[in-house]
């Protein structure tokens, strides 16, 4: 299900819980709303829906992607980069790594490491604060 855009503040500083199988409803509608704002969106966290756990959902190079529990584990080649958001109003410069690797649960659980370059790798790193509660 499609869910509202959260672009309060205070609640998206707040550091997301991990998420466990009882949270792959909330996934289903991250991927929803994911897909319904696509147009404008390439990346979302769920706390952007309402939901304090850590699971995001990206567009990587057309297939979208969802991840429980996401942690960067090692990452190279940092750049000045300029991210929007759709929470936020403007864009705000920030640093990310070109390669990051990633190990997260896909949607059966499945613990999986990999490593992503380039604009996914961004949206990914940018998603992952999203978690922390770091706006961007």
């Amino acid at each position: 299900m499609v869910k509202p855009i959260v672009k309060d503040a205070l609640f998206l500083m707040q550091k997301s819980a991990p998420a466990t199988k009882a949270d792959v409803p909330a996934a289903r509608d991250l991927m929803d709303t994911l897909a319904a704002h696509g147009h404008e969106c390439v990346g979302m966290a769920a706390n952007m829906i309402g939901v304090l756990k850590c699971i995001i959902a990206v567009n990587d190079g057309g297939t979208l992607m969802l991840m429980f529990n996401p942690e960067i584990i090692g990452g190279e080649g940092e750049y000045e980069a300029e991210e929007g958001c759709l929470s936020l109003p403007g864009k705000r410069k920030t640093v990310r790594k070109s390669t990051i690797k990633v190990k997260y649960r896909d949607e059966r659980f499945k613990t999986q490491i990999k490593t992503f370059t380039g604009f996914t790798a961004q949206i990914i790193q940018h998603e992952i604060d999203h978690l922390s509660g770091i706006l961007i």
